[in-house]
C-alpha cells in the first residue's frame, strides 16, 4: 500500500463530506427506542454519538479556521467534560446540526488548495500539528464513531433475532 504525501488532505475531506448521507440512510426511519438503546449505563446510546458528532463537528470546524485565519495558533485540549449534556435532545436534532455544520465546514476545505495542509497549529498536548494530520485524525474520528454507530445497531436490531447464527458474530457496542 502507497502511503499519501503528508500534505495530502484530500481523502479526508472526501470522507467527511460522504458522512452525512451515510448517517442520513442508515438511521431514517429508525425507532427512538433502538436511537436511546445503550449496551450498559457507561457506553453511549447512538443519539449521544450523534450528539458527541456534532459537538466535536464544532471544535474541529474552529481548529480549521483558526489553522487557516492565524500563524500556528495554539489548540487546547478537547474537553470531553461536555458529554455530560448528551443524553439531552433527540437523534434527529443531533443529526441534524451535525449534518449542517459538517456540510458548510466541506464547503469551505473544499475551496483550499493542497498547500494549505503544511499550515501549522500547536496543540496543548500533542505538540506541532497541520492542517493534513488534523484532518485525517477528524475523518478517522469520524469513522470510529461511524463503526460504533453500526454496532449499536447490530446489536440492538439484528444480533437478539438472529437465533442459532448469533453463534458467528460478536457485536461489540
Amino acid at each position: 500500500m502507497q502511503t499519501a504525501p503528508a500534505t495530502d488532505f484530500q481523502p479526508a475531506v472526501a470522507l467527511l463530506e460522504k458522512t452525512p448521507i451515510v448517517f442520513e440512510t442508515m438511521l431514517r426511519d429508525l425507532p427512538t427506542e433502538l436511537l436511546q438503546w445503550k449496551p450498559s449505563p457507561d457506553r453511549w446510546s447512538i443519539s449521544e454519538v450523534l450528539a458527541h458528532l456534532a459537538d466535536i463537528e464544532e471544535v474541529y470546524a474552529q481548529r480549521v479556521r483558526r489553522i487557516m485565519a492565524e500563524n500556528s495558533p495554539t489548540l487546547q485540549r478537547y474537553d470531553q467534560a461536555r458529554a455530560e449534556n448528551y443524553s439531552s435532545g433527540t437523534a434527529t436534532e443531533h443529526l441534524a446540526r451535525f449534518n449542517t455544520m459538517r456540510r458548510n465546514i466541506v464547503v469551505f476545505l473544499r475551496g483550499l488548495p493542497a498547500s494549505m495542509g503544511m499550515r501549522t497549529a500547536v496543540h496543548s498536548e500533542l505538540g506541532t500539528i497541520t492542517l493534513s494530520q488534523l484532518l485525517n485524525e477528524w475523518a478517522g474520528h469520524t469513522l470510529g464513531h461511524l463503526r460504533q454507530i453500526a454496532e449499536l445497531y447490530r446489536a440492538h436490531a439484528f444480533y437478539p433475532h438472529s437465533g442459532p447464527f448469533q453463534r458467528y458474530s460478536n457485536p461489540k457496542p
